[in-house]
């Protein structure tokens, strides 16, 4: 019978911020398939002594679905490890969709995303009472296509909150871009390899995103957000959640 392979979102950086349930099939795995590139090397600790360790960096998508596929049919349990959330920027369906093909199981756990850790060490909820109650997850296009310039200002709104992914290169852009809808003295946080010991917190303008990373060596790694929830750091927010207002 062939063995299940699960898909972990391994949380970002932090060997604790994987999910018990994660840590489980990883503590029981045959195979663990791991990007050497972005999740922390402690983690792969966890793994059972005579486990085999797959680094898929560099590896092709057929390399890497027949890794796993070999695996899976000699009965083995398989952990694909990714950083973060599965849900966010993990490219898990092409492998699923390789899986499905072959008629093998599989099954997602979700993980920490990067963007809750964020707003975590900032202290903040992304969707403060009666300032946002949206937020966007995005990204600018690069090697793989995706939203332009003119799609990122479409998004930008004062009641909402941007967290952007996988584009700190392109910061220049991104405060062009967004200052066309947003006013400069906007908060903007940027958070570079977070759960890492090198982990690094900026805050400052949306006028100003550019000069920040590019002072602060910034290349990648990193996630920016930008909206007024992140003002609350600065001023606690007055407004209340309806949630626990009081009964009448």
């Amino acid at each position: 019978m062939p063995g299940m392979i699960y898909f972990i979102g391994a949380g970002p950086g932090d060997p604790e911020l994987i999910t018990v349930k994660g840590l489980d099939v990883l503590r029981r795995a045959s195979l663990v398939v791991y990007a050497g590139s972005l999740l922390n090397p402690a983690l792969l600790e966890e793994a059972p002594p005579g486990a085999r360790l797959y680094d898929s960096h560099g590896k092709s998508l057929e390399e890497i679905v027949e890794t796993m596929a070999e695996a899976s049919r000699r009965g083995e349990t398989v952990a694909r490890l990714h950083s973060g959330d599965t849900a966010f920027y993990s490219a898990i369906n092409e492998e699923i969709a390789a899986l499905r093909r072959l008629g093998l199981a599989y099954e997602v756990i979700p993980g920490v995303s990067s963007a809750s850790l964020g707003a975590a060490r900032m202290g903040l909820e992304l969707t403060v009472p009666e300032v946002a109650q949206t937020v966007v997850f995005t990204r600018l296009g690069g090697r793989t296509p995706g939203p332009t310039p003119d799609d990122l200002a479409y998004f930008a709104r004062e009641d909402v909150t941007l967290v952007i992914f996988l584009s700190i290169h392109q910061a220049a852009t991104i405060e062009k871009a967004l200052l066309t809808r947003l006013p400069p003295e906007t908060p903007v946080a940027v958070a570079e390899k977070l759960g890492f010991p090198e982990e690094r917190l900026l805050y400052g303008r949306l006028g100003e995103l550019s000069r920040l990373v590019e002072e602060a060596g910034i290349r990648r790694t990193a996630l920016i957000y930008v909206g007024q929830a992140l003002a609350v750091r600065e001023r606690p927010q007055e407004t209340r959640s309806k949630l626990y207002g009081r009964k009448s």
